[in-house]
């Protein structure tokens, strides 16, 4: 030991007064930076993949250290600041330190330190802050799902926590050529400032993060892939047409609509089957009266080439067949204070607690004999934030811990326990529907849609920006509910424009899914059970008149001409973690003008789209990146890229340009 710095292998040790620092290689060009103020430094990973032992060069004097791996090096300097450079030499992030103990730095009477553990009392944990110098300049993209107008999330302060259309996803990819993992499933708040940046997690025991340096927006990408993981290869059905609304109330009404996309000649891969199917939430089984012959109901659509999709909620009813045997078992979510009741509706419920082992293997075997062994090979895991009814986070408590420390790992967790039942059963490429995420869980096969969001335009482009922070968050399968979920009357003209836009936009997204709650809605066809609950109006593409069911087949049809393609771009997610829709500064960094562009985005490297976002709009500018030629993959016409042009976009058209002299089918 020299000073405070010591090297235990791979891993270079900063020690002062109570806290002990770790940064040590984690994965090609990386680093994981770990501290703690009490007796040991806790051995959870968190979103990381254990990773192989990687070559590292460590340097250790009296008054400083550093460590590099690849590209990335942190210096740390004799009072614990902490700087990362990449290997050019450039400096990518400093921490913010304002005190006296470095006057050879900056000297400052402030007394504000970079890494603030300030301790909770009667509890052994802290209430972290983590600060860093600000780049003003700095553009900073990621950090998942937040219904908002901003790709850019420089200058944003965000929730690190979930809500139903809010997945907090803390992976960011900077403009400066860094990717940064906050891996703390702690609820708290980051502040992406203009005079630094500020991460707090409000109880934790130990800071944890992972930076990595890039030369690109796709070496960052897939630097960070290979250390949480990928999603599965997408099967064939996800990448068509899946049909939704709330809700299909009986087996007869949801084959009758299966039948007639096929009389119609629609293509159509996948539909659903929504919330409220069951007798009591909690039970996760059909119920009898409105579903009789599910096995019979799965064969017909499997030989219409249909697969059918279910919905699951984490809620456990106080009746449910399956209640007291979890509340014995210790299976559901715990509260500190007042009754035991998570979530109002439809009855007092309990979520069932997926950071037990126990609970996930009990509520994957319910759903297994009653749905997977019928042939339903995709779940639709709704509610996985979870939706408390009061998001007092301090109030709840899991077996991993209190949620106040945990909380974040919940969608992680529901989405391992469907994972690995179905692929304990021999399912390979496994894809569940869930309204939330969390680092890491794409190796689960998550694809996560925007939740339960408005049905207007406004809406739409909220979406646009939050499935582009979604893909560069480490979830390349992200879609939303086409339309909206909130309202939309399929006879009102203002809606079906809106719809249609939507459509066009969602043909372009990574699963083509049509959902929503639409208007009026219909009556209970029951008093108990699945027939306690109305249904929204008609949501099938016919619903729309004549013109809009035009427009929508032409769609339909024009994604699966482009399956081959599509497929490619899911190869390349589950190989490499690259995002299937990305910001265009993603395949051209080099151009200083796509880092500014916040509309329009790459669908795979030779589509780039360009959505039509606001009521009205008949013609649009798009900017064409430079250095190659651009086509118009609807009139034809070729255009020299590095410029802005404004283009034609009638109702029943979507601004789509081709790289190059790349021929693609979407036009027959």
């Amino acid at each position: 030991m020299r000073g405070n710095f010591s090297q235990d292998g791979t891993r270079l040790i900063y020690c002062y007064d109570s806290e002990q620092l770790w940064i040590e290689a984690w994965g090609e060009n990386g680093l994981r930076v770990r501290s703690t103020c009490r007796r040991t430094m806790e051995d959870e990973n968190w979103a990381l993949l254990p990773t192989e032992k990687c070559i590292v060069d460590i340097c250790i004097n009296e008054n400083e250290a550093s460590i590099k791996n690849g590209k990335i090096r942190a210096d740390i300097a004799a009072n614990g600041n902490i700087r990362f450079y990449n290997q050019k030499g450039n400096l990518l992030l400093e921490e913010y330190n304002r005190n006296r103990m470095d006057i050879s730095k900056f000297a400052s009477p402030l007394n504000i330190k970079a890494r603030e553990f300030k301790a909770n009392l009667k509890s052994d944990d802290y209430k972290l802050t983590v600060r860093f110098e600000s780049d003003p300049e700095e553009k900073i993209f990621g950090m998942g799902q937040y219904q908002q107008p901003y790709l850019n999330v420089k200058n944003c302060v965000l929730e690190l926590a979930h809500r139903n259309s809010q997945a907090s996803v803390p992976f960011a990819v900077s403009s400066i050529g860094y990717g940064f993992l906050w891996n703390n499933p702690a609820i708290g708040k980051v502040s992406f400032g203009k005079n630094l940046t500020e991460w707090v997690a409000e109880s934790t025991k130990q800071m944890d993060y992972w930076i990595t340096a890039g030369d690109t927006p796709a070496e960052i990408e897939e630097a960070y892939a290979k250390v949480t993981g990928t999603v599965p290869m997408m099967p064939d059905y996800g990448m068509g047409f899946w049909q939704c609304k709330l809700r299909y109330q009986t087996q007869d009404e949801l084959l009758n609509i299966a039948r007639e996309y096929k009389r119609r000649g629609l293509p159509i891969d996948v539909i659903v089957i929504d919330f409220f199917h069951w007798p009591l939430q909690g039970d996760w089984k059909f119920d009898p009266e409105y579903w009789p012959d599910p096995d019979a109901m799965v064969k017909e659509l499997k030989d219409m080439g249909i697969e059918l999709m279910v919905s699951i909620w984490p809620t456990v009813d106080k009746r449910s067949e399956n209640y007291e045997e979890m509340l014995n078992k210790g299976y559901l979510v715990r509260t500190d204070r007042g009754i035991r009741t998570t979530m109002e509706f439809m009855f007092n419920t309990v979520f069932f607690d997926p950071t037990n082992p126990g609970a996930r293997n009990f509520v994957w075997n319910v759903a297994k004999r009653n749905y997977y062994d019928k042939g339903i090979k995709i779940f639709w895991l709704d509610e996985a934030e979870p939706e408390y009814s009061v998001y007092d986070y301090d109030n709840y408590r899991y077996y991993l811990g209190p949620v106040m420390q945990v909380g974040n790992i919940y969608p992680v967790m529901y989405a391992k326990t469907f994972f690995d039942g179905m692929t304990a059963a021999g399912q390979q490429n496994v894809v569940n529907l869930l309204r939330c995420a969390w680092a890491g869980s794409q190796r689960y096969g998550a694809l996560v849609w925007s939740g339960d969001i408005h049905s207007s335009f406004r809406a739409l482009r909220d979406q646009l920006r939050a499935g582009l922070n979604m893909g560069l968050a480490g979830i390349p399968w992200w879609t939303t509910d086409i339309g909206g979920f909130h309202g939309g009357n399929p006879d009102d003209p203002a809606f079906r424009e809106c719809l249609v836009r939507w459509f066009q936009f969602g043909a372009f997204c990574p699963v083509f899914r049509l959902h929503g709650d639409r208007e009026p809605h219909g009556q209970p066809i029951g008093p108990a059970g699945g027939g306690a609950l109305p249904s929204g109006a008609a949501n099938e593409v016919w619903s729309y008149g004549q013109e809009a069911y035009e427009i929508l087949k032409k769609y339909m049809f024009m994604r699966e001409r482009l399956r081959p393609y599509i497929k490619e771009q899911m190869k390349a997610a589950h190989e490499k973690g690259t995002p299937v829709i990305r910001p265009i500064f993603y395949d051209f960094p080099d151009d200083s003008a796509c880092w500014d562009v916040d509309d329009q985005y790459m669908f795979g490297p030779d589509i780039l789209v360009a959505p039509i976002l606001y009521e009205g709009q008949r013609t649009r500018k798009v900017y064409l990146p430079e250095g190659i030629e651009w086509r118009d993959a609807a009139t034809g016409t070729v255009y020299e890229g590095g410029q802005c042009i404004k283009c034609d976009a009638p109702l029943d058209v979507i601004p789509l340009f081709l790289r190059g002299d790349v021929e693609l089918p979407i036009y027959e």
